[in-house]
Order: structure tokens, then C-alpha cells, then sequence
């Protein structure tokens, strides 16, 4: 770390690619919230701003973001783990990467709700197709109210596409700062659904209610056929991302 600037933990490594670094000790004693010179609210360690992996301040327009960044920091042990850090994870995502790709994350979005997973459904078994007509039906007519933006839906894998028009009203539906498209972007690519995603950005569907549409056909096949614990840890360190999007978003 140079100039003695506490700099925000990257994130991990791809699991399969590289083993994990070592975790860095904890050399703070306290973290806290503080204002800047302008209208953001800085993170700091022992009362040095933290910087990003990219060397971007940590400041957000939140002091309720900044002082729940802090309390990330503040609840490290002995070692700093970023993997129980979700949110400073994705705001240093948010102020490295994606706000100088504002467009090309903002096209994935728009590409996923091309293909929703609200948008493909199935006519076996019973139970899924119930809980398919229960949980995305609604955020459909959401959309449609919210948006005016009409999808067309599929049976099995088969690609229906869009109409331009609906996803154009996507697209203009997408937020124009960096943190809350940051946010967006990752409870879109980790549930499959930009409306879902969407829903609880206009809170519309809590993090929970969106979660569990999300995985509708886990629900059912666990109910038929039993629970993977390899799978069910999986889905909670997801889940775990997800939460934390969620959050970063509604503390804006």
C-alpha cells in the first residue's frame, strides 16, 4: 500500500484458476463514515480514506452506504476476508469497472432481459408450472405496468426473441450512476432475470421474494427429489451477493 492509504481488498480469484492469496491482516482498529469536501461519504481506517483496488477514493452519495461499508470493515477478525465483504466487493467494482463501462454494462442487462428467465416456462410438473404462474406473473404484469413493456414468453429452452420496443424501455429503465447500475448488473446475472432484478430496485419484490422466483425450479425439485448440500452452499454464497446488491441499491 502506498502512501499509507488503506487500499479495499480485490476481489478473490475465480475459483479453478488461481489458488487464493493468503489474507492480508487487519491493521486498523477502527473503521468509520465521514464526509468529504463535496456531497459524498468517505470510508475510512483509523481516519485514512480507503481506496479501491484502482485507486478510486471509496466515497459514495450515502452516508447510510458508507457507514454500512464500514461496518464490513469493522466486523474483520484477525485477517481481512473480502469474501465477507459483499458490498465493499461491489462498490469497488462499481467505481473501477463499471463506471467507465457504463454502456457495456447496461447492454448486458438489457441482453439478459432479452432472454428473461421469467420468460421460459414449462408445462411438467404440476408443482412448477403453479409456482411459475404465481411468482413471475406478477412481476410481468409489473413490468408491463411499470414499463409498458410487453415480453413474450416460451415453453422449454426454445429462444424467443423480444420485441425492440420492450427491450428499448429496458434500456431507458436502467440507472444512470455507476453504484445502483453496479448493483443492477450483479442481482441480474446472479438470479438470471433483469425484472427481477429491476422489482426490487423499484421495490416492488423484497431481496427474498425475488431470490426464491429466481430459483422456482430448485424449490420444486428439492421438494421431489431432496436437497444437495454442495448445491444449497453454493446458492447461499450467491444469495449472500445478491443481498448485499440489493442493499447497496435501497441505501442510496
Amino acid at each position: 500500500m502506498s502512501e499509507g492509504i488503506p487500499e479495499a481488498p480485490p476481489a478473490p480469484a475465480r475459483p479453478g484458476f488461481a489458488e487464493r492469496k493468503p489474507l492480508p491482516k487487519r491493521f486498523y482498529r477502527e473503521a468509520g463514515a465521514a464526509a468529504t469536501e463535496g456531497v459524498l461519504f468517505r470510508v475510512e481506517l483509523d481516519g485514512r480514506p480507503v481506496r479501491t483496488p484502482g485507486r478510486h477514493l471509496v466515497a459514495v452519495p450515502s452516508l447510510a452506504l458508507a457507514q454500512a461499508l464500514a461496518e464490513e470493515w469493522q466486523a474483520q477478525g484477525e485477517f481481512i476476508d473480502p469474501m465477507t465483504m459483499p458490498m465493499t466487493r461491489l462498490v469497488n467494482s462499481a467505481l473501477d469497472g463499471v463506471a467507465p463501462n457504463m454502456a457495456e454494462v447496461g447492454d448486458e442487462i438489457v441482453r439478459y432481459a432479452g432472454s428473461d428467465l421469467l420468460c421460459y416456462r414449462t408445462d411438467t410438473p404440476a408443482q412448477l408450472v403453479a409456482l411459475h404462474v404465481e411468482l413471475w406473473d406478477p412481476v410481468l404484469a409489473w413490468a408491463r405496468e411499470r414499463f409498458g413493456a410487453i415480453f413474450m414468453l416460451s415453453e422449454g429452452v426454445v429462444h424467443v426473441a423480444q420485441p425492440p420496443r420492450t427491450l428499448e424501455l429496458i434500456a431507458g429503465a436502467l440507472p444512470d450512476d455507476p453504484l445502483r447500475l453496479a448493483a443492477l448488473n450483479l442481482m441480474t446475472t446472479l438470479s438470471g432475470s433483469a425484472l427481477l432484478a429491476l422489482a426490487v430496485a423499484h421495490r416492488h419484490l423484497d431481496a427474498e421474494m425475488a431470490w426464491r422466483a429466481a430459483h422456482a425450479d430448485e424449490e420444486v425439485q428439492e421438494q421431489l427429489w431432496g436437497t444437495d448440500a454442495e448445491a444449497l452452499d453454493r446458492r447461499a454464497r450467491r444469495r449472500r451477493d445478491f443481498d448485499a446488491a440489493a442493499r447497496v441499491y435501497a441505501l442510496l
